[in-house]
């Protein structure tokens, strides 16, 4: 029997957006006081359901907006539901935003040991694994560079080498991938495949239904923050293809 990993039961992410446009602090605060604060609700997820077994990968598509990035963030435990609950089971590695854990102002060298203990390593085990993740990177020439002086390829290709350094139960990738080189890109994707074949579970953002095919055995579709079709990665690609086309 299939070991469930993520089970998601009747997700919905609730945000309250602010009704008209307050220009500073002082606007904010009178109208606080006079409980003039109008706000609208957002429902950035509505009611979604779904398990993933260990050692699946799944690509999550769908056009801009439509909750992708939402989900995972629920998932990381970045966001709570408003309604609905999320169970996991195992560590995650979440690579969501780019620069998420490093400080511009530091150097990468600097950068990789602090987010390494964000993610829980010890210093230890960063000295024994930073060549590796220095090689993977391809950041040799420019360690002692603060990242503030990367460009968004260059970041992201350290913020991957560091998240996968290990083989967490759960990696998480949303569409950080998209801003490097078409070589790395295909590196960082068999790096991908590498883990799923020895149990990591994936879960992975991208715009690129090619890339999800190459990565991913199920796939999830979100449209407007609901789940539009659930299902292998080919089918659900595919009609997720056709549609667009129309």
């Amino acid at each position: 029997m299939d070991k469930c990993i993520i089970d998601i039961n009747n997700v919905t992410v609730r945000f309250n957006i602010a009704s008209e446009q307050i220009n500073n602090l002082k606007e904010y605060f009178v109208k606080f006081i006079k409980h003039e604060l109008m706000f609208k609700e957002f429902f950035a997820l509505k009611d979604v359901t779904f398990r993933v077994n260990k050692g699946e990968s799944w690509g999550i598509i769908g056009t801009n907006g439509s909750g992708k990035s939402t989900l995972l963030k629920v998932i990381s435990g970045i966001f709570k539901p408003y309604k609905g609950s999320i169970n996991t089971y195992g560590s995650i590695a979440p690579l969501i935003e780019l620069g998420a854990g490093f400080d511009g102002d530091l150097t990468a060298t600097e950068n990789i040991f602090l987010n390494g203990a964000v993610l829980g390593h010890s210093k230890k085990f960063m000295i024994d694994h930073f060549d590796e993740i220095v090689d993977f990177a391809e950041l040799n020439d420019f360690l002692e560079m603060p990242i503030k002086n990367y460009s968004s390829g260059m970041a992201a290709r350290l913020g991957f080498a560091i998240a996968t350094v290990v083989r967490p139960d759960i990696l998480i990738c949303d569409e950080v991938l998209s801003v490097g080189d078409y070589a790395f890109q295909q590196k960082c994707e068999k790096r991908m495949k590498d883990m799923r074949d020895n149990g990591t579970t994936l879960l992975y953002v991208s715009h690129s239904m090619d890339s999800v095919l190459e990565v991913c055995d199920h796939a999830l579709w979100l449209d407007k923050g609901t789940v539009k079709m659930i299902g292998d990665a080919k089918t659900v690609c595919n009609e997720y293809i056709n549609i667009m086309k129309a």
